[in-house]
């Protein structure tokens, strides 16, 4: 029994997992570090205890005082959510090691599928199809150059320890090999901790469709259906959907079993997601897993009606999986779509910072928001710049656009600029109403246009400047506005 819930995180998913908790009566315990002490998740905790001061490698990076948090909070058990420690598999024995339950798959598992060389193999081994690309990890230059020709150009360097994106890079030339391979390393030590790389062939227009898997401690092991992830810029999810428009009830069959076969085959318990690309030729390849809850799994509990927290911790205490869930008999209903508002240029997806000044999220029948700040968040540059996540669902998928297009046109944030342009740039776009799009949709959008301000946008930054310095609009004595106490004669 759980009865003190740490969560070993920040942002929205800490957010998420706070909220279940507090349904199952549990009681959430935060953490944070010293720079990031007023930050919207602190305050949904409740409880919250300090990490130190320093980077994120020293805080919520840091086993050893997570794990010191965990003890003085009294804590049961410790949720990881994603990033951070979410996949390491040292930080969970340590977990389990000091007494705490770990919700999450366990330790072995993270470890097999942590390494994506190791996870190419495994998926092998259980006769599912990989990628075309090397399955060691080879140092010497000249021997990964002989295997990138074998393959042939485009190719990915990719590195073997992380996802992501991050050391990612698209090689079109033999000549271009080496300068990728030694900016691979260099990008996948800083962020990983291991240099190693590895090559795979870059398919021409390929889908992007993850299978939401779960085991329990019983051995039984189910999928939950795809999410369509193509919509990407520099290799990382922006827009996501479900069901995908890409699969016929066959393909969806033979992927899902796929997915499971993966999962079986490494004794998997909890939430997973097994990653496939699909090539015009709706042949479909292994690309990795991942070994706890993405970012989109919202878009799968709007269409099945489920809590996949709530379904990691019951896993966690011992629960065997429902019974219509072994059965097969959970369907999908409608359609749900997640879009990622991000702190950045939505030209250049470079990060942006500052103080969120007004934070008026939308609304309605269909309409969620998981979100990591709050009006008077700061945003900074140590974090991934996810500020939150608008997920829409309705009975068919073009009902489903026409609500995501009116809720991103109602969403409001002032003070940080967000890449709501280029959502909407999606959103409109042809080919994806059409369903007819690959991972190069992005790519391939028109310039953007700066669009313009709504009303209710100059309002609410008047407000907020106003708020800010009484009497900073030049209001004249006998306004009602004037005095700095509020509405004349109103207190």
């Amino acid at each position: 029994m759980i009865r003190r819930l740490l969560i070993a995180n920040r942002g929205e998913i800490a957010v998420r997992v706070a909220r279940t908790a507090r349904e199952m009566d549990i009681v959430p315990i935060g953490v944070y570090a010293e720079s990031d002490a007023g930050a919207f998740h602190v305050t949904q905790m409740a409880r919250a205890f300090s990490l130190g001061a320093g980077s994120p490698g020293e805080t919520y990076l840091s086993v050893r005082r997570l794990l010191e948090a965990a003890r003085e909070a009294g804590a049961d058990a410790i949720h990881p959510g994603y990033g951070f420690l979410s996949e390491n598999p040292a930080f969970a024995r340590a977990v389990e090691e000091k007494g705490l339950l770990w919700i999450g798959p366990p330790p072995a598992a993270i470890e097999q599928m942590g390494d994506k060389l190791a996870a190419r193999r495994r998926a092998r081994r259980a006769g599912v199809p990989v990628v075309p690309g090397t399955d060691s990890s080879e140092t010497d230059g000249a021997a990964l150059e002989a295997k990138a020709a074998e393959i042939g150009f485009p190719i990915l360097v990719k590195p073997s320890a992380g996802g992501g994106g991050k050391g990612m890079s698209v090689v079109e030339r033999a000549e271009d090999l080496a300068g990728a391979l030694e900016e691979g390393r260099r990008v996948a030590q800083a962020a990983f901790g291991d240099d190693h790389v590895y090559l795979e062939k870059l398919l021409e227009k390929p889908r992007h469709v993850e299978f939401q898997i779960f085991g329990d401690r019983q051995g039984n092991i189910v999928h939950l259906f795809e999410r369509e992830c193509s919509v990407q810029r520099r290799h990382q999810k922006v827009v996501e959907e479900t069901p995908s428009c890409a699969l016929d009830a066959r393909l969806r069959a033979a992927m899902g079993r796929a997915a499971a076969e993966v999962a079986r085959g490494i004794g998997y318990a909890g939430a997973g997601t097994v990653e496939f690309l699909v090539d015009e030729r709706r042949n479909f390849y292994f690309l990795e897993m991942n070994t706890r809850l993405q970012v989109e799994h919202p878009i799968t509990e709007e269409t099945l009606g489920l809590d996949l927290v709530r379904a990691q911790i019951e896993v966690a205490t011992g629960a065997t999986l429902p019974a219509d869930w072994r059965a097969g008999k959970i369907r999908p209903r409608g359609h749900a779509i997640e879009l990622r508002l991000y702190a950045e240029d939505p030209a250049t997806f470079l990060p942006r910072t500052g103080r969120v000044l007004a934070w008026e999220p939308p609304s309605g029948p269909g309409v969620r928001v998981d979100s990591g700040v709050g009006e008077g968040s700061e945003i900074g540059l140590d974090y991934d710049p996810l500020l939150a996540k608008l997920i829409v669902s309705a009975p068919d998928r073009a009902a489903c656009l026409s609500r995501a297009r009116r809720a991103l046109a109602d969403w409001i944030v002032l003070g940080v600029e967000t890449n709501a342009p280029l959502l909407a740039s999606v959103l409109s776009a042809e080919e994806f109403a059409a369903g007819a799009y690959a991972t190069d949709l992005i790519s391939r959008l028109p310039p953007l246009a700066s669009p313009p301000v709504p009303e209710a946008a100059w309002i609410a930054a008047a407000l907020a400047f106003s708020d800010a310095k009484p009497g900073a609009l030049g209001s004249a004595p006998s306004e009602p506005w004037s005095d700095a106490g509020g509405w004349r004669g109103g207190r």
